[in-house]
């Protein structure tokens, strides 16, 4: 299932999508996040609804948002989590989080819920006042319930689904703060979309391939295979010590291409285009202002 949530004649709702037209569930902010805290039989009861009186509309007369516009608490996000990345940043000058190049353990830092944006929605370029706005394409991972001390081998089982994610950050302000939250927290620095595919729709997320595009130009090219350390281990890490809730996202990492690694530095102005797209989760395409 693709669930999205839209705006169509001034009022915000939520469904899932059938070829070119969106089955409409419910109305409101926060229809997906009860959704997921139903699980499975919230499901079924949108697909029952679905086949008999849910009213319909045509994709191409909505404005989609981000699937959660409004995230019970800030996303959990995993720093330097492809080799190749890792190998870049550290180089870059900009990395204060350790000595090492290749962290030993998974790097854990949260993004603002007010970050949040959703497909085709203006990226604020202009709150950072360092002109050093970068781009990084990551597969999201939504929990779909309770999680506390999760093993590796249960780990699947308590996810809902994924989505794709832009963590737009301010180089020079993470730097500067000597972390990671102030840089990447800002105000519609978070584009995420276009809609939530449910895992059981995704047979083997290692094999998905992500890209990003930089005004048509492709800067990230990367399999989730890649990754340093897999959404087992992230989920099992971060369930060690605390609780994670139905709805919470981790966004899992970027490879490698993004705009501070290159010499000198690819940093986005005002009118660029950024897209990242991941095999089956959509395109999720967004403008710098």
């Amino acid at each position: 299932m693709k669930i999205v949530t839209f705006s169509h004649n001034g009022k915000i709702s939520s469904g899932y999508l059938e070829k070119d037209e969106v089955v409409v569930c419910g109305d409101g902010v926060n229809v997906v996040q009860s959704l997921i805290e139903r699980g499975g039989a919230g499901i079924a009861s949108w697909l029952d609804y679905g086949s008999n009186k849910a009213p319909r509309v045509n994709l191409a007369d909505v404005r989609l948002l981000s699937p959660i516009p409004e995230p019970r608490r800030d996303l959990f996000c995993i720093g330097k989590n492809y080799y190749a990345h890792a190998e870049e940043f550290h180089a870059s000058g900009f990395d204060s989080s350790g000595a090492e190049a290749i962290p030993l353990a998974p790097i854990i830092f949260t993004k603002a819920t007010t970050s949040v944006v959703g497909p085709d929605a203006m990226v604020l370029g202009s709150l950072d006042y360092t002109n050093t706005v970068d781009y990084e394409g990551e597969l999201g991972v939504i929990i779909g319930s309770k999680a506390f001390q999760v093993s590796k081998v249960d780990a699947y089982s308590k996810v809902f689904g994924y989505v794709v994610i832009n963590d737009v950050t301010s180089r020079e302000l993470q730097r500067h703060h000597n972390q990671w939250v102030i840089g990447k927290g800002l105000d519609t620095f978070c584009p995420m979309g276009p809609y939530i595919v449910t895992a059981d729709e995704v047979d083997d997320v290692t094999a998905l391939e992500l890209e990003t595009r930089i005004n048509g130009e492709v800067r990230q090219k990367s399999q989730i295979a890649n990754l340093i350390f897999d959404i087992p281990t992230l989920i099992r890490t971060i369930t060690r010590t605390m609780t994670l809730l139905p709805g919470d996202i981790i966004a899992t990492g970027t490879p490698d291409g993004v705009g501070v690694g290159f010499n000198p530095p690819k940093y986005l102005k005002k009118g660029d285009k950024m897209s990242v797209s991941i095999t089956g989760l959509g395109e999720l395409n967004n403008v710098i202002g």
